[in-house]
């Protein structure tokens, strides 16, 4: 807008040159009074700012103020310099020329994946010992932003400010707020960020349990914070924070001459990817710190190990961490990592001879695991586990390792040659107890079978007594039935009907196949040319005889008569 001034003042030379060529009075007064007029709308046309919508205007007053005192920068009322208040976008009207400058600047813009840091080049001064302005709230950052407020009632402090403009679009005085644009801080997934504060009070508690000189930080105190950023993105002012990323995945240190290096699992392949990333080579320390260790025997071999540990740094763990080594890169972790396991595997390869490291590898393995697990508890590491691979090489163990061999082999021999034996005895035992086995089978077979018969003559007998008994009781019966028979019909009698009885019950045949009769011969008991009187006679006869005899009897024992005539 200036032009329109220098346009009105050469248009003011213009009528002022052509009026002193005329010889009339009244002319030259009023060429110098258009003149003078095409001056003054030109700074009046020059006083016409315009700030367009992603501007802002900052103004700078050159004349007609007073001066800034005590070593300020920015105006904040009416004072020659710098003005604090910008121009928003618009028009304005009364900035002339050369009592105000104008200058229009773009608004500051952050992009999404960044943080604009801030320094102020006016304001109060740092308190001692302070190398960032306090932090201002998050919602007062646009009255922070105001540049009169800021060096009056809000009493900001000049130099680099805590506060961070997160992505966005601001209208700054950039004159007063110088802008730097940094990335985000991301925490990528397996990881976590722990901060170390760069400002606020010196720390006078969180004191490590043993350990006076090692502090975390509690709020608002200078120095390691105690809880680390969890993955993901934050507008960290990375200068007035340290900012050191610590993995907490499980980790594998390699101390092995083909694989050195410090390990971690691939969150989404699970390979392990080389932590360090560094090439191992004879000339790189680190290098050589992460091959594989050597050790001395108490019988004076020295021999190499292959060795790997396992560990992992638990989030809550990582600050102290980072207070212990204050290590940003991994190098001094791995450094005392190093010299652990080294010195605790050599001490412990000191206390044994070398088949006896080699022959009891589980048992390094487990002292080696105590110790190292204590050492590096001071550290916030936790340790998992040891594996121990190969144990010494053809030159240091070979002639060592064949003796050995020899002398298992032959102990092997002497073991089975025993073996032998044992078996050779139990051979002899068992047939011996098989022969035993079966002569007891056979007593045992006789003893059960005299058992048997012996059981077999009981029974004969108990059945034979039985048979006694029962027949003794049924003749006892019959014998009774026969006296009572005999009492109420005659002995005779009785002995006829048991007679009958009998020959009925056997089918006895009483009559003989031939009978002679009157000189003849009858067939079937009958006489030829006879008759049945003969029969009748014979029986009779016979029933005679046998009744007779047992009358007799009784009158024998009972009775002096004479016996009957027969």
């Amino acid at each position: 807008m200036i032009g329109f001034f220098f346009v009105g003042i050469v248009i003011a030379v213009v009528i002022m040159a052509a009026a002193f060529r005329s010889p009339n009075t009244k002319v030259r007064g009023a060429a110098a009074v258009a003149a003078l007029a095409a001056i003054v709308v030109g700074g009046l046309l020059a006083s016409f700012v315009m700030v367009g919508p992603r501007e802002a205007g900052i103004v700078t007053k050159n004349f007609f103020g007073s001066r800034l005192k005590d070593g300020r920068i920015v105006a904040t009322s009416g004072e020659i310099g710098v003005q604090a208040d910008i121009l928003a976008p618009g028009v304005y009207f009364g900035y002339l020329p050369f009592v105000y400058d104008v200058k229009t600047v773009p608004i500051t813009e952050v992009p999404a994946d960044q943080v604009a840091l801030l320094e102020a080049v006016d304001g109060l001064p740092l308190e001692e010992g302070q190398v960032f302005a306090p932090e201002w709230p998050k919602d007062s950052i646009q009255r922070m932003l105001d540049a009169k407020h800021f060096l009056t009632a809000g009493k900001g402090h000049r130099g680099r400010q805590i506060t961070v403009l997160t992505p966005g679009a601001y209208r700054i005085n950039t004159y007063l707020f110088k802008v730097k644009m940094v990335p985000q801080t991301e925490v990528v997934p397996g990881e976590v960020a722990v901060m170390t504060a760069n400002f606020g009070a010196r720390p006078v508690g969180g004191a490590v349990a043993g350990r006076d000189e090692i502090r975390i930080a509690k709020q608002g105190e200078m120095g390691v914070q105690a809880d680390p950023l969890q993955p993901g993105r934050y507008a960290i002012n990375t200068e007035a924070y340290t900012v050191t990323e610590i993995w907490t995945t499980p980790m594998v240190a390699h101390y092995t001459a083909a694989q050195a290096g410090t390990y971690r699992t691939n969150d989404e392949t699970g390979q392990p990817v080389l932590q360090n990333n560094r090439n191992i080579d004879p000339t790189n320390d680190l290098g050589r710190e992460e091959r594989e260790i050597t050790v001395r025997t108490s019988d004076g071999f020295t021999f190499p190990v292959d060795v790997r540990i396992e560990y992992r740094i638990q989030p809550s763990e990582a600050p102290l961490l980072v207070a212990t080594l204050k290590d940003d890169e991994g190098v001094q972790f791995r450094n005392a990592l190093n010299s652990a396991v080294r010195a605790i595997f050599r001490n412990n390869a000191e206390k044994v001879k070398a088949l006896d490291y080699v022959n009891l590898r589980s048992q390094q393995e487990s002292q080696s695991l105590t110790a190292l697990k204590q050492e590096m508890a001071h550290f916030g590491v936790s340790i998992s586990a040891v594996r121990i691979g190969d144990v010494g090489n053809e030159a240091t163990l070979g002639t060592l390792l064949k003796t050995q061999t020899e002398r298992e082999i032959a102990r092997q021999e002497q073991i089975t040659y025993a073996e032998q034996q044992k078996s050779a005895e139990q051979k002899k035992l068992l047939s011996k107890a098989q022969q035993e086995a079966e002569e007891e089978k056979r007593l045992a077979t006789a003893a059960y079978g005299a058992k048997i018969a012996d059981e077999d003559r009981k029974k004969k007998e108990i059945e034979a007594e039985a048979d006694a008994m029962a027949i003794k009781i049924k003749a006892t019966a019959q014998a009774e039935a026969f006296k009572v028979i005999a009492e109420q019909i005659g002995k005779s009698n009785a002995a006829m009907i048991e007679f009958l009885k009998i020959v009925g019950e056997k089918g006895i045949q009483i009559t003989p196949r031939v009978m002679i009769s009157g000189g003849a011969v009858a067939a079937g008991g009958v006489g030829v040319g006879g008759t049945d009187a003969s029969n009748a006679a014979l029986i009779g006869t016979i029933l005679d005889s046998m009744t007779s005899k047992d009358e007799e009897k009784p009158a024998a024992a009972g009775s002096s008569a004479a016996p009957a005539k027969k």
